[in-house]
């Protein structure tokens, strides 16, 4: 899934000129918190509503008038992110910068923003949790395979898969550690497109996979 797939547009703008007050009309009535300013068709710059109301606030140390220009507030070295940008680059992107949206700009034209709203949207729709179906967790070694593996058992047993999502987990360390548990482990949770997942778990463990949830019940 790529940025231009997740992102608003046309982009709602205001100019370098237009008053703190209006600027916060217009994100109040669009139900907005960021909004680029662009002067003669330039990115010049961006304003959040949290710029608005700390500028604005007598905790300010130096506070300025509602009527003052945005120009004055706003940030104009701007981070951006591009059309054909993987939507994990601009979540890796935000979370570094720590921001809440990145102008998208395809060369020197503004084609769209992308808010970490945006972005939870994706990972909804990357998890496929929009369509009826039941969760595994699978703890697998880090080994070449072994994902297809269970993927293939998982087809085998008649099931499509709507999601595959892998990160590493946690490893022990320690004089007594275990071998074993020293060894690099991926953590797999699969959609599937059953609610019922207690039979493909009960497979799964009997033919060695270490099924992390559902937890099984007692015997």
């Amino acid at each position: 899934m790529l940025v231009q797939d997740v992102m608003q547009h046309p982009v709602v703008t205001v100019t370098s000129d237009t008053s703190i007050a209006d600027t916060y009309s217009i994100m109040h009535d669009r139900r907005i918190r960021h909004l680029p300013v662009v002067d003669d068709g330039t990115l010049t710059g961006i304003v959040t509503d949290r710029d608005l109301r700390y500028s604005t606030s007598d905790l300010h140390p130096s506070p300025v008038e509602s009527e003052a220009p945005v120009q004055q507030i706003m940030t104009d070295s701007v981070i951006t992110a591009g059309p054909l940008d993987p939507v994990e680059e601009a979540a890796r992107l935000l979370r570094a910068r720590r921001i809440g949206s990145l102008p998208v700009m395809d060369g020197d034209e503004l084609v769209g923003i992308v808010t970490v709203t945006n972005l939870l949207d994706a990972i909804i729709d990357l998890t496929g949790l929009k369509k009826p179906g039941g969760r595994l967790a699978i703890s697998l070694l880090d080994e070449s395979g072994q994902l297809a593996r269970l993927t293939n058992r998982v087809a085998d047993a008649g099931l499509d898969i709507r999601s595959v999502l892998t990160y590493d987990e946690a490893r022990t360390t320690g004089p007594e550690e275990d071998p074993e548990a020293s060894t690099p482990r991926l953590r797999v949770i699969l959609r599937v497109d059953t609610l019922n997942v207690r039979n493909l778990a009960r497979t799964l463990r009997d033919e060695g996979f270490d099924v992390v949830w559902p937890v099984q019940k007692p015997s």
